[in-house]
């Protein structure tokens, strides 16, 4: 706008000019100036709305909050994850964006309430197909829709969770589980009253007696 108002005294004064001249050849330069302005004045682009501008002003002000919680469920074809955002149906719908790829997708949604929401998820646990993925726009939910590239089952969403349950299993596993046995054992023996202490004495002498019995060949 204060581009176009220099232009605009500019050509007033070309215009005042123009009046109180008289030699040809200052109106000739006068008059190319005139129509020049006019041409400048006319292509500039016209000015926005003031709602317009406080708009872009709110949607790229405020500050961004990075989603962490989400909820998901599967079909043959889809990994769907669901975000609760609460007046998310009451955007534009430009203002609800997802990019794909082959492993990952990255949402943001913008000026919602005055902020702006992202979520990323990388390394996706399978390959998905960019054209059969997508979003909806639900009553303070998003739904993103993933389309698997094959339909098999997905056992979490993304490749470091799986490698955090291999880690967490092989614990697991490698853990002497008669070892675990003998502590709860142990425990319920000291903190037990004399009827417990019985009980467990009791289990113990008969399992040992079984062991001792399998160890003896049947045919003594």
């Amino acid at each position: 706008p204060l581009f176009l108002n220099q232009l605009q005294k500019d050509l007033e004064e070309v215009k005042e000019l123009l009046t109180n001249a008289t030699r040809k050849r200052v109106r000739d330069v006068l008059v190319a100036e005139k129509q020049k302005l006019e041409l400048e004045i006319k292509n500039q682009p016209p000015p926005k709305p003031k709602d317009v501008v406080e708009e872009e002003k709110s949607s790229l002000g405020g500050y961004t909050v990075k989603i962490n919680n989400y909820g998901w469920d599967q079909s043959d074809k889809f990994v769907k994850i669901y975000i609760s955002l609460n007046g998310v149906q009451k955007l534009p719908a430009e203002n609800v964006q997802v990019n794909f790829t082959e492993r990952s997708f990255d949402l943001l949604v913008k000026n919602l309430n005055g902020k702006n929401y992202t979520m990323t998820f990388n390394n996706l646990l399978k390959p998905i197909s960019v054209e059969g993925s997508s979003r909806k726009i639900k009553t303070d939910m998003i739904l993103i829709m993933c389309k698997k590239k094959r339909e098999e089952k997905w056992d979490c969403l993304t490749q470091v969770e799986k490698e955090s349950k291999e880690k967490e299993k092989a614990a697991y596993d490698t853990a002497d589980p008669s070892e675990g046995l003998m502590n709860i054992l142990k425990k319920m023996y000291a903190e037990g009253d004399d009827e417990m202490k019985r009980t467990i004495n009791k289990a113990w002498v008969e399992s040992r007696e079984k062991q001792y019995k399998g160890d003896i060949p049947m045919d003594i």
